[in-house]
């Protein structure tokens, strides 16, 4: 029972305090398992439009839920 699952976040944006969202993929074997193969989709402004690679220290993160997402074939 293989899933993938959609991580995002948002954090102020540290040129234009807008908000950043950030996205990363994880694979779970089963139910009980811990997540692996995690890889990082990216991170852009909504405000402003710029990419970040990295998360600036202070400022407020929030995390929701990870959602199943399944690979369809394209």
């Amino acid at each position: 029972m293989r899933k993938q699952y959609l991580h995002l976040c948002a954090y102020p944006c540290e040129v234009c305090a807008g908000p950043v969202i950030a996205g990363s993929l994880a694979v779970r074997e089963n139910e009980i398992s811990k997540e692996t193969d995690i890889r990082q989709v990216g991170a852009m402004c909504l405000s402003c439009g710029r990419s970040q690679s990295t998360r600036k220290k202070g400022g407020t993160t929030r995390q929701f839920p990870p959602v199943d997402w399944e690979v369809t074939a394209s």
